[in-house]
């Protein structure tokens, strides 16, 4: 699964989502990645719940297409 495809998944899963994803630093693996969100969605939500939000999104793609992903959620005031 691309890059690009990973983004539109979290995009459309999470309510004006902005997604950056990127190979994870050192990866070898196409299916290890690092993902940027930022929504106004994780305004007042803990990080495991902005973190719960992104697995959500991505669904079964986390045990299917992606092996391990680093997350970074924002709101738009805090990136």
């Amino acid at each position: 699964m691309d890059t690009d495809e990973v983004e539109q998944l979290i995009e459309a899963g999470i309510e004006d989502a902005e997604a950056t994803v990127r190979p994870s630093r050192g990866a070898e693996e196409d299916d290890h990645l690092a993902a940027r969100v930022v929504s106004p969605t994780f305004d007042g939500e803990s990080l495991v719940d902005r973190h719960q939000l992104v697995y959500d999104a991505l669904g079964e793609h986390m045990t299917t297409d992606i092996h391990a992903i680093e997350i970074e959620t924002y709101t738009p005031d805090e990136a």
